[in-house]
């Protein structure tokens, strides 16, 4: 499996998070994609490319112009002001708030973010396009015949809508990948998110649409970040309708539970007719991830990867969550090394 990876990750590091009240290191490093990295070699998993650069156009098909100027530029701005700590929001335009753009960084900050742990630092730009690139070339390998490909890319993006950054992610990988295979012809897209947090960025990009097919297994929200998106009764509106699908599921799921949801999202994959399928690799359903309450061990990933291959469908896997750091390349690669066993029975 060919996989596509850019240094430029290591570019963006934050300094801290808030989370439970304090200001924290972030769980979300540069170590998680060079494990990963580390695991694709030793394993010989395939060939390993740098990206091509796409430009901004395929990210102006999912993003705002506005929200993309505003963070190309943020950085440029605050050490304008003589700062050279990360820039994090610290207000938001909450329910009894007007949604009005400010002239202010941080107003606007506040305004294209949903939480504090997506802190912007002076490399944070150059590694999310360079992410978004990645995405772009590994689905370009696809839609040139590949079966499969890896975007090992860093930061994450399923939690990065149009126009809103948050949960350490600033564009969304996945669904700049999913419009690309559209623009380029594909008639329909299914979106697996396997991460243990809810792909909302993803789910309100494509709410609307009949052309992509979203589908979620998750913690459940009542409980879990994001908290306020990823229940069961969304099911897309307007032409959407029919096309979202959250599974929502309580801490302490293991894989006997979390592989029932799977079946569940697998069906409506195949009743949807998918031409491709993007599936947003989050391995944050570890047993021993740090932020997370799923049960799933090291060899559940191996059979997460069959599955996902009995679908017959090309696949592209874009990196996601998981935060147990000497586990990730592992539990990831577990998943592809499944996905090629199960593609070649």
């Amino acid at each position: 499996m060919l996989t596509i990876y850019s240094d430029d990750h290591h570019l963006h590091h934050g300094r801290c998070e808030l989370m439970d009240g304090q200001l924290m290191p972030c769980f979300e490093m540069p170590s998680r994609a060079d494990h990963v990295l580390q695991r694709v070699k030793d394993r010989e998993l395939g060939p390993v490319h740098a990206p091509q650069d796409f430009g901004l156009a395929p990210l102006q098909r999912v993003h705002n112009h506005d929200y993309l100027d505003f963070f190309k530029g943020a950085w440029q701005r605050w050490t304008a002001y003589g700062q050279e700590g990360d820039l994090l929001p610290y207000t938001w335009p909450a329910r009894t708030l007007r949604r009005v753009l400010p002239t202010s960084l941080h107003g606007q900050l506040g305004y294209y973010s949903f939480d504090g742990g997506a802190p912007i630092t002076a490399g944070t730009w150059q590694a999310a396009y360079s992410a978004a690139q990645v995405a772009l070339t590994a689905q370009q390998a696809i839609a040139q015949g590949a079966h499969s490909a890896f975007a090992l890319c860093r930061p994450p993006g399923h939690h990065a809508a149009s126009d809103l950054m948050g949960g350490y992610c600033y564009l969304n990988n996945a669904a700049i990948a999913a419009q690309a295979f559209l623009d380029q012809g594909y008639q329909k897209v299914a979106i697996l998110d396997v991460d243990y947090h809810h792909g909302n960025g993803t789910q309100s990009i494509f709410y609307a649409r009949s052309d992509v097919l979203f589908t979620s297994i998750h913690g459940h929200p009542e409980a879990e970040f994001p908290f306020f998106l990823g229940y069961a009764d969304e099911l897309g509106e307007g032409a959407g309708e029919g096309f979202n699908f959250n599974y929502p599921l309580p801490a302490g799921s293991d894989w006997e539970r979390w592989s029932a949801a799977l079946e569940e999202a697998c069906a409506e994959i195949k009743r949807f007719g998918a031409d491709i399928v993007v599936v947003s690799l989050g391995v944050d359903t570890f047993k021993d991830d740090p932020i997370s309450q799923f049960k799933l061990d090291s060899p559940d990933y191996l059979a997460m990867g069959a599955r996902i291959a009995g679908l017959g469908k090309p696949t592209l896997f874009v990196m996601e969550g998981g935060y147990a750091v000497e586990a990730i390349g592992i539990n990831a690669v577990n998943v592809l090394e499944g996905f090629e066993q199960g593609s070649a029975q």
